[in-house]
């Protein structure tokens, strides 16, 4: 059981949370009914609101209606008013813009395409609305004289501003192939900046608005004069510096380069190795001039001519180079080949008309035999074939009657030298045998030093001129076998090695014609010992002259023995020379005569046939001979020094042994009181005038 003291406190605490409870409660009641009395509170003034709002959106939305309507009529009149702003300026373009128009585009090229712009839009505006309206065809004809400025504007520019390339500056455009790495490269600005851009802004309008592609004509026309003119005046630089001082190139060229890659090699000349008088052999257009009596001068005329014609080409190349550049960004881009092809025409045709001159001269001078005429070729058809592939890349996209002058005349220019080099070897082989034409003592024939001009020339032009030989396929006449390797079916792909072998042929050819020609020639001479030193003097001259330069190496591709030939050639020669002096030796032998013993008495009948020995048939005869050999041989020529010293030593150890042993032999027999009525030299006399032979000094 609880304790009564506990149970009393329990129930005490009860009834004061019982209380609390309660009190709780009835204030819980009595906020329950505020919030009643406030909720009715505010429902009735939301529902005063309710009602005043409604009234207020019956009044206000009718209101506002009526304004939106106000507004769109508003915007609508706005429109409309606007619309008649730009409907009435189209017939007020004709005037706005008429001062512009008639003072032309020139200074101010953008305000006057606005202008044109202007006029554009109302000629669109009348067409679409009004195409009956006397507006349209006044602003019609206001846009087609603003297109006629335009063009005039154009061809203002380009015609002002267009000038010929100075040839120093060409010079030194063309001589960039050979400049130092350093060396910047050279540009030409063919028009200034500002008229560039109103030109190329004038191009591309007429080609959007104007729907005109004459400008295109007008285009081409003064630049193809401009590139034609430039040509000119680098031709007329040529003749005027080269005439005054010999000056060809611009200081800066002449300062880069040691020569310039198109410059035509200089003469070789000619010298017959050893001659103490440095003889020197005629070059062979000059011996051929004096021939047919040319002008002094001409050869440095027909350089000039020659080194002139080569820079064009070279100029030429470079010029279109840059032409094609500025047309790019002037002329659309389905128009630029065309364009471009007509504006090279002039000047391609002024260069082509001009090559084939030289041809043709070369062809009238292979006519009149004079066959130095193709060495005028060679350097421009090397040329020709040198700067052939910037040529194809040039002209790359043209028409193939504009790609194909230049193979043209490449064809046409082998083709005639081929036959020059054909007919030149035939004229050696037929030049005719003429007493007079021949020389005197013996020396070098003017054909023979021609012969090797011609063929030390064409060192310089090796691959011109076995590509020559090899596109008139002149294998066959040569009996050189056609290698699959080697050759094709287009001329141009015959190999570097045939054609050298071709041209090593032609060269023996040449040499075997000059060698059976001079074997012709040397009968002429009555004088057998006079003919082997005429044929002895030609076969050296030929083995030395092959030997100074890079022939003897053509020669050997064909003929590897040719040196050994030639030099057995000579030694026969000698040989044949030398066989004249044994009618003197035979004076001077034992034939038919008597033995004795040096110190015997003679008889008188033994002293009398020693004398008639000495006096008919022996020193007498031996000192006739020799005086009437030294006599005629003395004025008789060997240039080559090394050639005439060995001949002289030879002989003189041929007739001195032959003298001395004859001496020996009866110098210690007594059958004269007079000796010296017999022993008319002694031997160092015979020695000295022996070596007196050749020498038309002594």
């Amino acid at each position: 059981m609880i304790p009564t003291q506990d149970a009393s406190a329990r129930k005490t605490e009860i009834d004061e949370k019982l209380k609390q409870e309660q009190d709780t409660l009835s204030f819980i009641r009595e906020n329950l009914e505020k919030s009643d009395q406030l909720t009715k509170g505010m429902v009735s003034i939301l529902s005063s609101f309710e009602s005043r709002l409604m009234q207020l959106e019956n009044s206000i939305i009718p209101v506002h209606k009526q304004t939106e309507n106000l507004q769109r009529l508003q915007d609508n009149v706005d429109k409309t008013l606007s619309c008649m702003d730009h409907v009435i300026s189209y017939y007020h373009v004709a005037k706005d813009t008429d001062k512009i128009i008639k003072e032309g585009p020139s200074g101010r090229l953008d305000e006057y395409l606005a202008c044109i712009a202007k006029i554009q839009k109302a000629v669109e505006y009348f067409q679409d609305n009004n195409p009956d309206s006397p507006e349209l065809n006044t602003v019609k004809a206001r846009f087609e004289k603003g297109k006629e400025l335009l063009e005039a504007e154009f061809h203002s520019l380009l015609t002002r501003y267009s000038k010929p390339v100075p040839p120093i500056l060409i010079l030194d455009l063309i001589g960039g192939d050979d400049e130092l790495e350093t060396q910047e490269e050279v540009t030409l600005d063919h028009l200034p900046e500002s008229v560039l851009q109103d030109v190329i802004c004038i191009s591309s309008w007429l080609v959007e608005y104007g729907r005109n592609q004459d400008f295109m004509s007008v285009y081409f026309q003064i630049r193809s004069s401009q590139l034609d003119r430039s040509l000119k005046s680098l031709k007329e630089h040529f003749r005027k510096s080269s005439a005054s001082s010999g000056v060809l190139y611009s200081p800066a060229v002449q300062n880069k380069r040691k020569d310039t890659p198109t410059k035509k090699p200089p003469k070789r000349p000619v010298f017959i190795p050893g001659h103490d008088h440095d003889l020197r052999v005629k070059h062979l257009s000059d011996a051929l001039n004096e021939r047919h009596g040319a002008a002094a001068g001409k050869d440095d005329v027909l350089d000039i001519e020659i080194d002139s014609y080569i820079h064009c080409i070279s100029a030429f190349v470079k010029l279109a180079q840059s032409e094609y550049q500025l047309l790019t960004d002037i002329i659309p881009e389905h128009h630029q080949k065309k364009t471009f092809d007509s504006l090279i025409q002039e000047a391609l045709d002024n260069l082509m008309l001009e090559g084939d001159n030289i041809v043709s001269a070369a062809r009238r001078a292979i006519m009149r035999h004079d066959y130095s005429a193709v060495l005028t070729i060679f350097p421009i058809l090397k040329h020709l074939k040198q700067t052939k592939p910037e040529f194809d890349q040039v002209l790359q996209g043209t028409a193939a009657s504009t790609k194909n002058k230049l193979p043209s005349l490449i064809t046409s220019m082998e083709a005639i030298g081929a036959k020059a080099l054909e007919e030149f070897a035939d004229s050696i082989k037929n030049d005719p045998d003429k007493e007079y034409n021949m020389p005197k003592d013996g020396t070098v024939h003017e054909l023979t030093s021609n012969a090797i001009l011609f063929l030390q020339q064409l060192l310089d032009f090796q691959e011109t001129a076995g590509a020559m030989l090899a596109s008139q396929v002149l294998g066959d006449t040569y009996n050189i076998p056609l290698d699959p390797r080697e050759t094709s079916s287009s001329a141009s792909s015959y190999s570097s090695e045939f054609s050298r072998r071709l041209l090593s042929t032609y060269i023996c050819k040449v040499l075997g014609n000059l060698q059976l020609n001079l074997l012709s020639k040397s009968k002429v001479y009555e004088d057998t010992a006079l003919s082997a030193i005429f044929l002895h003097n030609n076969y050296n001259y030929t083995l030395k002259s092959l030997e100074k330069s890079e022939l003897i190496q053509l020669v050997s591709v064909t003929q590897r023995k040719a040196e050994t030939q030639y030099r057995e050639l000579i030694e026969q020669q000698i040989q044949s020379y030398q066989r004249s002096w044994l009618k003197v030796i035979e004076y001077i032998t034992d034939r038919n005569m008597p033995v004795f013993q040096p110190g015997a008495k003679l008889k008188d009948k033994e002293r009398q046939m020693i004398k008639d020995k000495f006096k008919i048939c022996g020193l007498q005869g031996f000192n006739d001979g020799l005086e009437e050999l030294c006599k005629i041989q003395k004025v008789w020529a060997i240039p080559d020094k090394d050639q005439r010293d060995a001949i002289r030593q030879a002989q003189k150890r041929m007739i001195t042994q032959a003298y001395r042993a004859f001496l020996q032999r009866y110098t210690n027999i007594s059958f004269t009181k007079n000796p010296e009525k017999y022993y008319k030299y002694r031997p160092e006399q015979v020695e000295a005038m022996i070596e007196r032979l050749f020498d038309t000094s002594a």
